[in-house]
């Protein structure tokens, strides 16, 4: 995503972690999944149609079964993983490898790896399936495009040209896609029966949007930047609110069932928006989670929510070589956080 998911706060939220606890609050963390390995993470996918949670960590794809928290499969030769994408009708997921140029397919039945398909750009980053289409949609960061692969076939087909550096994206099902471009802040409509961009939207006062979800129903997008979710209506690009969130966001999800859109943020916060309706929409919570979980998927069988993360050390002195250096990841302490509504 856009920046790298090591960049954290520099002081550990770690109490924050007890207030989950807190009635009051309407959420808790019921879980805490341990994964072995010290890679980096991007996007991860709470995929209720396989029942699996995929994982993006460094140079592998953990596969949790959702229902246990256990790790079932590992896919490995992933270089640099971003996003995973899942075409459930063909039984497949896509996993966008960000140095290499490529998509990795993979078999959901066995996690096989299938073939990789080199794409039409460069450092593909968000991923999603395409149901209108039958499409798997690539967003390629360094090269400000998208490839469009046949999720049937595994053959690209499409190449769409952006005015700027996509981030997320989201399909409405029923031939539109909307996406957020990062670095002129700005949401972009694509019609997937021409894939051209048909519409342009400011998110002002947003700026530098990352995640991106919507309400189909509504037809309302949920455009997170750092300490702001903007909503806007997605049959016109009017902006309906904006809400307060925690800093350092980086994903946004929506949860059609509780009417629920949330902004993960890496200061240890997940900002909960109550919409009440179409045009009313509330600040419900602000939840306590843990430094570095600024990724989410959102299980809309389950309701739970989960954010990846891990602990920190120091962050070593900069260098000509390394200007803005990192902080070290503390080792075997990768996790993710299940969060969920307090029944």
């Amino acid at each position: 995503m856009k920046k790298s998911i090591f960049i954290v706060a520099g002081i550990f939220l770690s109490l924050l972690g007890l207030k989950c606890q807190n009635a009051t609050d309407g959420y808790k963390i019921v879980q805490r999944i341990h994964l072995e390995g010290d890679g980096g993470w991007d996007y991860l996918n709470a995929d209720d149609a396989t029942g699996m949670l995929y994982v993006s960590h460094g140079k592998i794809v953990n596969v949790v079964d959702m229902s246990t928290g256990k790790n079932v499969a590992t896919i490995t030769d992933v270089n640099g993983v971003h996003g995973i994408a899942i075409a459930p009708e063909f039984n497949k997921g896509f996993i966008t490898n960000g140095p290499d140029s490529n998509v990795t397919v993979f078999n959901t039945k066995d996690f096989s790896i299938i073939e990789k398909v080199k794409i039409t750009g460069k450092n593909p980053d968000a991923i999603i399936f395409e149901p209108f289409s039958k499409t798997i949609i690539t967003w390629n960061g360094r090269t400000s495009n998208a490839t469009v692969i046949d999720a049937k076939t595994d053959k690209v087909i499409q190449t769409i040209v952006l005015a700027g550096k996509p981030e997320a994206a989201v399909s409405d099902g029923m031939g539109k896609v909307f996406v957020n471009i990062e670095d002129k802040s700005e949401v972009c409509m694509i019609n997937v029966k021409t894939w051209k961009v048909e519409q342009t939207w400011s998110i002002s006062p947003g700026e530098e949007p990352s995640g991106l979800a919507l309400d189909n129903e509504n037809h309302r997008l949920f455009s997170v930047t750092s300490k702001l979710m903007v909503v806007l209506d997605s049959e016109t690009g009017k902006v309906i609110t904006t809400l307060p969130t925690g800093d350092r966001v980086d994903g946004g999800g929506f949860d059609p069932g509780l009417k629920r859109a949330y902004s993960a943020c890496g200061e240890g916060l997940l900002t909960v928006v109550q919409e009440d309706n179409k045009n009313s929409f509330k600040v419900l919570a602000n939840i306590p989670t843990q430094a570095g979980a600024r990724t989410i998927s959102v299980s809309s069988k389950t309701h739970r929510i989960y954010l990846p993360t891990a602990e920190f050390g120091p962050t070593p002195e900069k260098t000509a070589d390394n200007p803005r250096p990192r902080p070290t990841l503390k080792p075997g302490t990768f996790t993710v956080l299940v969060v969920e509504p307090i029944k």
